[in-house]
């Protein structure tokens, strides 16, 4: 009985040892990692063109409302309409010539009275006073024919084309121009740039301009003028650009984008696909491959040229990037370069 006892102590010994051996060779037993396959690019430093590229509206170089000073008259006759062409100095609208002719006689008397009493005032008739009273009185006249004279007939103050006619021949002028007159041989757009470039837009410096009416089609700009001063809020400086447009296929009020020459830079620049956006952010980043494993890196990006992306901030040129499988990367993963 003692010796069966011992016999079967011995042999639940030797089970608990193999189990515990058995144990001990499968918690050693080592993971190996499987490499991630992944397509890669190099970043490469490149000399890219800055243009910038600005949207407004055309307007004409020049504009004037045709409108008499000496209200309450009538129009004897408006001489354009809409869509004419008229050159500066040309006749356009004659006003009723009625009071002018009144007020003329009235000079006419009362220069003839005053080249009555000059004689009379040098011979002691009447006093200094009255002589003076007399030639205020005459010069006022004169004011007052040669503004109804300037009035009376109107001439364009510009050589363009009429864009609006309010009134027609016998109305009687009210407040509202008669005309208005757009000068569209020239056409100039405003942009506003942002100040990092104003050392570098210069008066006369071209710029392209295309508009939707002519897809595919550029006109040639200069810039006229600059604004000395910058827009404390929006930190941009105003710029006007003048258009040639002798054959009048550009119009005010069309839909205008304006590019401007900024000059180059190099720049290190990678496959807009190896640059990600991390999710509920703005911010980007790429996987940098090195020594064989990934490795999660924040950077900034800039211009966009073709299928490259600029990166301004955070990778170096030579230094390569993933491009694909990217939800299976993270930094210290071991990858495998396959770009066949």
């Amino acid at each position: 009985m003692k010796k069966s006892l011992i016999m079967l102590i011995a042999a639940v010994a030797m089970t608990a040892c193999a189990s515990n051996d058995k144990n001990n060779e499968q918690t050693t037993t080592e993971v190996v990692e499987t490499a991630v396959l992944v397509k890669s690019a190099t970043a490469e430093l490149q000399t890219i063109s800055l243009t910038e590229t600005y949207t407004s509206e055309i307007k004409p170089y020049k504009e004037n409302d045709v409108t008499p000073a000496v209200a309450g008259l009538h129009i004897s006759e408006i001489k354009v309409d809409v869509g004419d062409h008229v050159k500066k100095g040309q006749v356009i609208v004659v006003m009723d010539q009625t009071t002018l002719k009144q007020q003329e006689i009235n000079l006419a008397t009362m220069q003839d009275n005053y080249d009555r009493m000059l004689p009379v005032h040098k011979a002691g008739g009447i006093s200094d006073q009255q002589i003076v009273q007399l030639e205020n009185q005459l010069n006022l006249q004169k004011e007052v024919v040669a503004n109804l004279r300037k009035n009376s007939t109107i001439h364009s103050p510009l050589t363009g084309i009429v864009t609006a006619r309010n009134f027609e021949s016998g109305d009687l002028f009210a407040q509202a121009p008669i005309l208005h007159i757009m000068q569209i041989n020239q056409l100039k757009v405003k942009a506003n740039i942002s100040e990092q470039f104003y050392t570098t837009v210069k008066v006369g410096q071209k710029v392209s301009i295309e508009v939707d009416l002519y897809p595919g089609e550029k006109f040639e700009g200069k810039v006229s003028r600059i604004n000395p001063a910058l827009d404390a809020a929006t930190r941009t400086f105003g710029v006007e650009i003048t258009i040639a447009n002798a054959k009048e296929r550009l119009r005010p009020g069309m839909f205008a984008r304006a590019t401007f020459n900024m000059g180059e830079r190099e720049s290190v620049m990678i496959p807009d696909q190896a640059l990600q956006k991390q999710v509920g952010s703005s911010e980007r980043y790429v996987y940098v491959i090195k020594d064989g494993e990934a490795e999660y890196r924040l950077v900034k990006d800039g211009r966009r040229v073709g299928d490259l992306i600029e990166i301004t901030e955070g990778l170096q040129a030579g230094e390569v990037v993933a491009t694909t499988s990217f939800t299976r990367l993270m930094t210290g993963k071991k990858v495998e370069i396959k770009n066949e």
